[in-house]
């Protein structure tokens, strides 16, 4: 146990899972209180019972991330158990949908819109006056490598990920001299349930090697190490870090080559 938190009461949202339940275990351990939520009521108990058993402190609720009333209901529930707040992470997201416009539909951009850029829109607007009235807070939310270029995810998942990355700037802008600092991580290829498909065809087709082949580590990444940049993030190490879209990618940005999708 750590103590880059000591004392901090945080949201994680997404938590049930991936990214997000890496991250509120590792807030947990450097001495966070944390209060998690995610639309599985399953994936939230098994990150529970892993905080707990790493002797953290930790709370739970099922929320969807895009719907108003779940997120004001999220954050009046975890101001008053936490007692405030310090650290919120946006992370909640979904993917699906097309490479192709063509073949996207209007229902399927919306959802993933509603989700992946009304909820982080939402988790900033309900947070960042708790933070601002105490004078300091970070704010991070889950945007992509996808949402810099094209040719890393579907035509409604990118769009929506260069939406947080414009809201982050807009947001830490628009909270100048609060002393609430927003940023956003966009990561790269990560093992995580979002993922799961790509990594199960590879290990099924003996091709394990190639994944992660465009970035110069050669490899795809793990939760962990999102969550490390997220903890970086949220702690006062970051104190002067703010507006700002961390690509954690394994070198993806640097060249950000494309393999275009077969017509």
């Amino acid at each position: 146990m750590g103590t880059r938190l000591e004392g901090k009461r945080a949201i994680v949202t997404g938590a049930g899972s991936g990214i997000g339940r890496a991250s509120a275990r590792r807030f947990a351990q450097e001495g966070a209180s944390v209060f998690i939520a995610d639309w599985s009521e399953e994936g939230l108990e098994q990150t529970r019972k892993l905080i707990e058993a790493d002797g953290g402190k930790v709370f739970a609720r099922r929320v969807d991330a895009g719907k108003e009333s779940d997120v004001i209901a999220l954050v009046d529930e975890a101001v008053a158990k936490l007692g405030g707040l310090d650290v919120v992470y946006a992370n909640a997201g979904i993917s699906g949908g097309s490479h192709l416009i063509s073949e996207t539909s209007v229902e399927q951009f919306q959802e993933i819109l509603r989700v992946n850029l009304i909820g982080p829109f939402l988790a900033i607007k309900y947070t960042a006056p708790h933070l601002a009235k105490q004078g300091r807070g970070s704010i991070i939310c889950t945007a992509s490598v996808a949402g810099l270029r094209f040719g890393a995810g579907p035509v409604a998942y990118s769009a929506s990920k260069a939406g947080v990355i414009n809201l982050v700037q807009i947001a830490a802008n628009q909270l100048r001299g609060t002393g609430v600092r927003v940023n956003a991580i966009c990561p790269g290829l990560i093992e995580t349930g979002m993922t799961k498909p790509i990594f199960d065809y590879a290990r099924a087709t003996n091709k394990t090697h190639k994944v992660g082949q465009l970035n110069p580590l050669l490899r795809a990444g793990q939760p962990e190490e999102i969550a490390n940049a997220a903890l970086f993030l949220a702690s006062d190490e970051a104190s002067y870090v703010n507006g700002q879209f961390l690509a954690v990618d394994g070198g993806l940005t640097s060249s950000m080559p494309v393999v275009q999708p077969k017509s």
